[in-house]
Protein backbone atom coordinates (compact mmCIF):
# COMPACT_ATOMS: atom_id res chain seq x y z
CA UNK A 1 0.00 0.00 0.00
CA UNK A 2 1.36 3.21 -1.09
CA UNK A 3 1.66 6.30 1.13
CA UNK A 4 -0.70 8.17 -1.26
CA UNK A 5 -2.87 5.08 -0.52
CA UNK A 6 -3.22 6.24 3.05
CA UNK A 7 -3.19 9.64 2.61
CA UNK A 8 -6.20 9.66 0.48
CA UNK A 9 -8.33 6.86 1.62
CA UNK A 10 -7.71 4.18 -1.30
CA UNK A 11 -7.62 1.46 1.30
CA UNK A 12 -7.64 -1.74 -1.25
CA UNK A 13 -11.09 -3.39 -1.23
CA UNK A 14 -10.33 -6.36 0.05
CA UNK A 15 -9.51 -4.36 3.42
CA UNK A 16 -12.46 -2.13 3.41
CA UNK A 17 -14.69 -5.94 3.33
CA UNK A 18 -12.21 -7.29 6.29
CA UNK A 19 -13.06 -4.24 7.72
CA UNK A 20 -17.06 -4.10 7.30
CA UNK A 21 -16.86 -8.14 8.67
CA UNK A 22 -14.76 -7.02 11.54
CA UNK A 23 -17.53 -6.09 14.62
CA UNK A 24 -14.16 -5.34 16.50
CA UNK A 25 -12.93 -2.90 14.24
CA UNK A 26 -16.52 -1.18 13.58
CA UNK A 27 -16.68 -1.02 17.06
CA UNK A 28 -13.27 0.46 18.03
CA UNK A 29 -13.81 2.88 14.98
CA UNK A 30 -17.57 4.08 16.23
CA UNK A 31 -15.62 4.72 19.99
CA UNK A 32 -12.53 6.52 18.31
CA UNK A 33 -14.32 8.21 16.16
CA UNK A 34 -16.83 9.26 19.19
CA UNK A 35 -14.06 10.22 21.15
CA UNK A 36 -12.73 12.77 18.51
CA UNK A 37 -16.20 14.57 18.46
CA UNK A 38 -16.15 14.72 22.31
CA UNK A 39 -12.29 16.38 22.41
CA UNK A 40 -13.66 19.11 19.89
CA UNK A 41 -16.88 19.72 21.02
CA UNK A 42 -16.99 18.69 24.74
CA UNK A 43 -17.70 21.92 26.48
CA UNK A 44 -20.51 22.66 24.15
CA UNK A 45 -21.92 19.06 24.61
CA UNK A 46 -21.90 19.21 28.42
CA UNK A 47 -25.22 19.75 29.58
CA UNK A 48 -23.91 21.73 32.89
CA UNK A 49 -21.21 24.36 33.67
CA UNK A 50 -18.64 21.52 34.63
CA UNK A 51 -17.14 24.02 37.59
CA UNK A 52 -20.41 24.77 39.13
CA UNK A 53 -21.39 23.76 42.70
CA UNK A 54 -24.28 22.65 43.22
CA UNK A 55 -25.20 22.52 47.00
CA UNK A 56 -26.98 19.66 48.06
CA UNK A 57 -26.09 17.10 45.46
CA UNK A 58 -22.44 16.24 46.79
CA UNK A 59 -21.52 12.98 45.70
CA UNK A 60 -24.90 12.08 44.55
CA UNK A 61 -25.18 8.69 42.68
CA UNK A 62 -26.17 8.48 39.03
CA UNK A 63 -29.29 9.91 38.26
CA UNK A 64 -31.21 11.45 35.08
CA UNK A 65 -30.34 14.51 36.20
CA UNK A 66 -26.87 13.58 36.37
CA UNK A 67 -26.37 10.83 34.26
CA UNK A 68 -22.63 10.09 35.76
CA UNK A 69 -23.29 11.78 39.24
CA UNK A 70 -21.55 14.62 40.66
CA UNK A 71 -18.31 14.48 42.20
CA UNK A 72 -17.45 15.83 46.13
CA UNK A 73 -18.13 19.36 45.33
CA UNK A 74 -21.54 18.83 43.86
CA UNK A 75 -19.64 19.03 40.58
CA UNK A 76 -21.73 17.32 37.67
CA UNK A 77 -19.14 14.43 36.45
CA UNK A 78 -20.42 14.10 33.20
CA UNK A 79 -20.20 17.63 32.12
CA UNK A 80 -16.31 17.70 33.62
CA UNK A 81 -15.73 14.68 31.72
CA UNK A 82 -16.63 16.28 28.56
CA UNK A 83 -15.15 19.66 28.99
CA UNK A 84 -12.31 17.59 30.13
CA UNK A 85 -11.54 15.50 26.53
CA UNK A 86 -10.12 17.78 24.44
CA UNK A 87 -6.81 18.44 27.35
CA UNK A 88 -6.59 14.25 27.64
CA UNK A 89 -6.72 13.84 23.88
CA UNK A 90 -4.78 16.58 22.24
CA UNK A 91 -2.01 15.84 24.32
CA UNK A 92 -1.24 12.49 23.74
CA UNK A 93 -1.58 13.71 19.73
CA UNK A 94 1.05 16.21 20.05
CA UNK A 95 3.05 13.89 21.82
CA UNK A 96 2.65 11.59 19.21
CA UNK A 97 3.33 14.10 16.62
CA UNK A 98 6.20 15.48 17.57
CA UNK A 99 8.25 11.92 18.20
CA UNK A 100 6.70 10.95 15.03
CA UNK A 101 8.13 13.81 13.28
CA UNK A 102 11.23 14.06 14.45
CA UNK A 103 12.26 10.49 15.14
CA UNK A 104 11.41 9.38 11.84
CA UNK A 105 13.86 12.37 10.22
CA UNK A 106 16.61 11.37 12.50
CA UNK A 107 16.25 7.97 11.70
CA UNK A 108 15.94 8.70 8.05
CA UNK A 109 18.91 11.44 7.80
CA UNK A 110 21.00 8.34 10.11
CA UNK A 111 20.39 5.43 8.00
CA UNK A 112 20.46 7.35 4.70
CA UNK A 113 24.32 9.23 5.41
CA UNK A 114 25.61 6.30 7.64
CA UNK A 115 28.95 7.14 9.03
CA UNK A 116 29.38 9.89 11.43
CA UNK A 117 26.34 10.84 10.99
CA UNK A 118 24.54 7.21 12.07
CA UNK A 119 27.23 6.94 15.04
CA UNK A 120 26.57 10.38 16.48
CA UNK A 121 22.66 10.22 15.76
CA UNK A 122 22.35 6.79 17.30
CA UNK A 123 24.43 7.70 20.43
CA UNK A 124 22.62 10.52 21.22
CA UNK A 125 19.34 8.28 20.63
CA UNK A 126 20.21 5.88 23.12
CA UNK A 127 21.23 8.46 25.67
CA UNK A 128 17.93 10.03 25.80
CA UNK A 129 16.48 6.02 25.33
CA UNK A 130 18.28 5.04 28.88
CA UNK A 131 16.26 8.17 30.48
CA UNK A 132 12.23 6.93 31.38
CA UNK A 133 9.31 9.10 30.19
CA UNK A 134 8.19 10.13 33.61
CA UNK A 135 11.32 10.78 35.17
CA UNK A 136 12.35 13.24 32.12
CA UNK A 137 8.18 14.40 32.64
CA UNK A 138 9.09 14.81 36.37
CA UNK A 139 12.17 16.86 35.75
CA UNK A 140 10.57 19.38 33.14
CA UNK A 141 7.83 20.20 35.58
CA UNK A 142 10.54 21.04 38.34
CA UNK A 143 12.54 23.05 35.60
CA UNK A 144 9.37 25.10 34.21
CA UNK A 145 6.57 24.73 36.59
CA UNK A 146 3.63 22.59 36.57
CA UNK A 147 1.21 22.64 34.03
CA UNK A 148 0.61 20.17 30.51
CA UNK A 149 3.25 22.21 28.49
CA UNK A 150 6.66 21.11 29.99
CA UNK A 151 5.12 17.28 29.89
CA UNK A 152 4.02 17.26 27.14
CA UNK A 153 7.19 18.41 25.56
CA UNK A 154 9.42 16.06 27.73
CA UNK A 155 7.31 12.88 26.82
CA UNK A 156 8.15 13.85 23.05
CA UNK A 157 11.54 13.91 23.81
CA UNK A 158 11.55 10.76 25.39
CA UNK A 159 9.45 8.72 22.81
CA UNK A 160 11.68 10.26 19.51
CA UNK A 161 14.07 7.14 20.40
CA UNK A 162 11.64 4.41 20.45
CA UNK A 163 10.26 5.33 16.96
CA UNK A 164 13.85 6.78 15.50
CA UNK A 165 15.22 2.64 16.38
CA UNK A 166 12.22 1.50 14.63
CA UNK A 167 12.67 3.21 11.72
CA UNK A 168 16.28 2.98 11.46
CA UNK A 169 16.22 -0.23 11.36
CA UNK A 170 13.27 -0.41 8.94
CA UNK A 171 15.38 2.27 6.45
CA UNK A 172 18.78 0.28 6.97
CA UNK A 173 16.96 -2.82 5.66
CA UNK A 174 15.38 -1.03 2.73
CA UNK A 175 17.69 0.99 1.38
CA UNK A 176 20.03 -2.21 0.80
CA UNK A 177 16.96 -2.94 -1.43
CA UNK A 178 17.75 -3.35 -5.25
CA UNK A 179 14.89 -0.96 -6.13
CA UNK A 180 17.02 2.21 -3.94
CA UNK A 181 20.12 1.07 -5.84
CA UNK A 182 18.31 1.41 -9.69
CA UNK A 183 17.18 4.84 -8.34
CA UNK A 184 20.09 5.83 -7.73
CA UNK A 185 21.78 4.52 -10.81
CA UNK A 186 18.88 6.16 -12.56
CA UNK A 187 20.02 9.43 -11.10
CA UNK A 188 16.92 10.44 -8.61
CA UNK A 189 17.71 12.56 -5.96
CA UNK A 190 18.05 11.59 -2.66
CA UNK A 191 15.18 13.68 -0.91
CA UNK A 192 12.57 12.02 -3.83
CA UNK A 193 13.85 8.72 -3.19
CA UNK A 194 13.20 8.89 0.67
CA UNK A 195 10.23 11.11 0.15
CA UNK A 196 7.82 9.07 -2.29
CA UNK A 197 10.11 5.38 -2.21
CA UNK A 198 11.59 5.01 1.63
CA UNK A 199 8.77 6.73 3.56
CA UNK A 200 6.02 4.77 2.49
CA UNK A 201 7.70 1.54 2.76
CA UNK A 202 8.02 2.43 6.29
CA UNK A 203 4.70 4.12 7.07
CA UNK A 204 3.10 0.58 8.31
CA UNK A 205 5.56 0.52 10.87
CA UNK A 206 5.63 4.16 11.56
CA UNK A 207 1.73 3.91 11.86
CA UNK A 208 1.80 1.02 14.58
CA UNK A 209 4.13 2.76 16.76
CA UNK A 210 2.37 6.07 16.46
CA UNK A 211 -0.91 4.06 17.99
CA UNK A 212 0.88 2.33 20.62
CA UNK A 213 2.58 5.60 21.64
CA UNK A 214 -0.83 7.53 22.32
CA UNK A 215 -2.05 4.79 24.50
CA UNK A 216 1.29 5.47 26.45
CA UNK A 217 1.14 8.65 26.38
CA UNK A 218 -2.32 9.46 27.60
CA UNK A 219 -1.71 6.94 30.54
CA UNK A 220 1.54 8.60 30.88
CA UNK A 221 -0.16 12.48 31.23
CA UNK A 222 -3.19 11.11 32.94
CA UNK A 223 -0.59 9.46 35.02
CA UNK A 224 1.33 12.65 35.98
CA UNK A 225 -2.13 14.86 36.37
CA UNK A 226 -3.43 12.12 38.56
CA UNK A 227 0.20 13.29 40.81
CA UNK A 228 -0.78 16.92 41.02
CA UNK A 229 2.09 17.62 38.44
CA UNK A 230 0.27 18.01 34.98
CA UNK A 231 -3.14 20.04 34.63
CA UNK A 232 -4.63 21.49 37.97
CA UNK A 233 -7.58 21.55 39.33
CA UNK A 234 -9.99 23.22 38.70
CA UNK A 235 -9.44 22.00 35.23
CA UNK A 236 -11.33 18.69 34.29
CA UNK A 237 -8.30 16.78 32.98
CA UNK A 238 -9.17 13.42 33.35
CA UNK A 239 -6.43 12.35 35.66
CA UNK A 240 -7.11 15.24 37.71
CA UNK A 241 -10.89 13.71 38.26
CA UNK A 242 -9.01 10.16 38.89
CA UNK A 243 -6.76 11.89 41.45
CA UNK A 244 -9.80 14.17 42.92
CA UNK A 245 -12.35 11.46 43.26
CA UNK A 246 -10.29 9.17 45.61
CA UNK A 247 -11.52 9.95 49.10
CA UNK A 248 -15.24 9.95 47.23
CA UNK A 249 -14.35 6.00 45.80
CA UNK A 250 -13.40 5.08 49.55
CA UNK A 251 -16.10 6.55 50.53
CA UNK A 252 -18.36 4.19 48.42
CA UNK A 253 -19.21 6.60 45.85
CA UNK A 254 -16.64 5.79 42.39
CA UNK A 255 -18.86 7.98 39.96
CA UNK A 256 -16.25 10.40 39.44
CA UNK A 257 -13.22 8.68 38.91
CA UNK A 258 -14.72 5.12 37.30
CA UNK A 259 -15.97 7.29 34.28
CA UNK A 260 -12.80 9.27 33.54
CA UNK A 261 -10.93 6.38 34.20
CA UNK A 262 -13.03 3.95 31.65
CA UNK A 263 -12.58 6.63 28.74
CA UNK A 264 -8.69 6.38 28.94
CA UNK A 265 -8.72 2.57 28.87
CA UNK A 266 -11.72 2.24 26.14
CA UNK A 267 -9.57 5.40 24.23
CA UNK A 268 -6.05 3.97 24.28
CA UNK A 269 -8.27 0.32 23.45
CA UNK A 270 -9.88 1.50 20.44
CA UNK A 271 -6.97 3.23 19.19
CA UNK A 272 -4.39 0.25 19.31
CA UNK A 273 -7.09 -1.82 17.75
CA UNK A 274 -7.47 0.41 14.79
CA UNK A 275 -3.91 0.39 14.43
CA UNK A 276 -3.17 -3.03 14.63
CA UNK A 277 -5.94 -3.41 12.03
CA UNK A 278 -4.73 -1.03 9.56
CA UNK A 279 -1.43 -1.97 10.03
CA UNK A 280 -2.06 -5.57 9.42
CA UNK A 281 -3.64 -4.76 5.88
CA UNK A 282 -0.87 -2.34 4.90
CA UNK A 283 1.44 -4.92 5.49
CA UNK A 284 -0.32 -7.35 3.78
CA UNK A 285 -1.23 -5.44 0.18
CA UNK A 286 2.38 -4.54 -0.02
CA UNK A 287 3.25 -8.54 -0.11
Amino acid sequence: MSIAQLTRGRVPAPARRAARRDPLVVAAAAVACAIAVIAVAGPLLAPYDPNQLYVGEVSAPVSLDHPFGTDDLGRDVLSRVLAGAGASVVGPVIVVLLSTLVGTAVAVLSAWFGGVVDGVSTRLVEVIFAIPGLVLAVLAVAMFGKGLVAPVVALSIAYMPIVSRLVRAGARTELGKPYIAALRIQGVGSPTICVRHLLPALLPSILAQATLGFGYAMLDLAAISFLGLGAQPPASDWGVMIAGGQPALLNGAPEQSMFPALLVVVTVLSVNILGARVTSWAEGADR
